[in-house]
């Protein structure tokens, strides 16, 4: 029937133990040390994403901060802009007009001296005026 070798079953008990020691050392150990340190590696890397994550709020925020800064900037300079050239413009409207006042003057004073040499003008020819008008109703 069935022989049992007890110096063959002691020699695969010790060939088992040993293979056993042996996977442990050079196989299970290092492969559970690989996997806990890539575990360790993947929590600090997502703790550094995380404070990454906040870092980039931040600086989003602080982004939207000087844009709208920029943007008040723009507009103080756009309307500054605005108002000086609004202050030029009145500026010279100004001088046009005292300008154009000075040549109307200036108009009216020559109507009115040309006014008075047509009056002097005419009155001097009023006799003669006079004269032909007899003539004419005088024909009539």
């Amino acid at each position: 029937m069935l022989d049992i070798h007890l110096p063959l079953m002691l020699f695969v008990l010790v060939l088992f133990l040993t293979l056993l020691v042996l996977l442990n050392n050079m196989l299970y150990t290092p492969l559970v040390k690989f996997i806990d340190d890539r575990k360790s590696a993947i929590a600090k890397d997502f703790e550094a994403s995380k404070s990454v994550s906040s870092n980039t709020d931040e600086l989003n925020a602080k982004a939207e901060e000087n844009i709208k800064i920029a943007k008040n900037r723009a507009a103080e300079i756009r309307q500054k802009a605005i108002d000086d050239a609004k202050v030029l413009a009145a500026s010279k409207i100004e001088t046009k007009q005292k300008e154009l006042e000075k040549e109307y003057e200036s108009f009216l004073q020559k109507l009115d001296s040309e006014k008075a040499k047509l009056k002097n003008e005419l009155l001097s020819q009023m006799p003669l005026f006079k004269e032909s008008l007899k003539a004419k109703f005088s024909k009539l």
